[in-house]
């Protein structure tokens, strides 16, 4: 069984006093690959480290996570631009340190605050604007937002956009939306609570156009939930996912696995 975590932030401080021994878990567990999306500028340093100690196992992302953009995000995203253009699978930078494989984690969030909500929408569409030069896929974020992001997906949208819509919670009618803007579906660890809502219809969605995620450290699955969450755990969100589509594990990660490696323009084995 190979499965791929596609949004994990293994490299974040929660994780300082046993990355090593979380990553062996992961791979013990049957998860061969996972996919680091950037936060914001602190981020970069550590999620690069972890990719250099793991490079068979690991891939990375460029972006600028709505909830980090404040005054200063202009000049943030100018260096996160550098960066990504000169480290894209496009660049003929021959001394790149790394190739990033997506451009994530964009998008809104106005759960808590609005207060940066102009600056917020002007980031997500820069970083849309990347992924199509670039020629990359998103990995969107999205609470409280749903109306504002998909008008600008749908202005945006002309063939060149792609990607995962991370941690996916929503209705089914939205779930479709995104379906039809050519995106696919995140599903991690909410998707085992018991009153989540999208085991009710997502047997009536695609299974070719779903992928898994842990989100790790946060939102651990059904039998770990109040702990914290690491990619070994995304067994557990795969195993009730296999159970609502009537499907075995073995399955259920094969083709979420193709889904993946259909995405993404570098291969995601080593």
């Amino acid at each position: 069984m190979y499965l791929i975590d596609t949004h994990t932030h293994v490299y974040d401080h929660q994780f300082s006093l046993d990355r090593n021994e979380a990553m062996q878990r992961a791979l013990d567990a049957g998860v061969g690959m996972m996919l680091l999306p950037n936060v914001d500028a602190s981020t970069i340093e550590p999620m690069l480290e972890l990719h250099e100690q793991y490079p068979d196992c690991t891939r990375v992302m460029m972006g600028l996570q709505p909830e980090e953009v404040k005054e200063d995000y202009k000049e943030v995203l100018s260096m996160m631009e550098k960066e990504l253009g000169e480290a894209s699978p496009a660049s003929r930078v021959p001394q790149s340190r790394v190739q990033y494989v997506g451009v994530g984690e964009v998008g809104l969030d106005f759960y808590w605050d609005t207060t940066y909500e102009k600056q917020q929408l002007d980031a997500f569409e820069t970083q849309l604007d990347w992924a199509k030069q670039l020629h990359l896929p998103l990995s969107i974020h999205c609470r409280n937002a749903f109306d504002k992001m998909v008008k600008i997906i749908e202005h945006k949208q002309d063939g060149g956009l792609s990607g995962i819509m991370h941690c996916f919670t929503g209705t089914e009618e939205e779930a479709k939306v995104y379906l039809e803007l050519g995106f696919h579906l995140g599903l991690g660890g909410v998707t085992t609570y018991k009153n989540c809502g999208l085991k009710e219809y997502l047997p009536n969605l695609p299974l070719e156009r779903i992928v898994l995620e842990t989100d790790a450290p946060y939102l651990a699955p059904v039998p770990c939930r109040g702990k914290r969450n690491e990619p070994a755990f995304l067994v557990h969100t795969a195993q009730r996912i296999a159970e609502i589509f009537q499907i075995s594990l073995e399955e259920l990660a094969s083709v979420t696995t193709a889904n993946v490696e259909s995405l993404f323009p570098i291969s995601l084995r080593a």
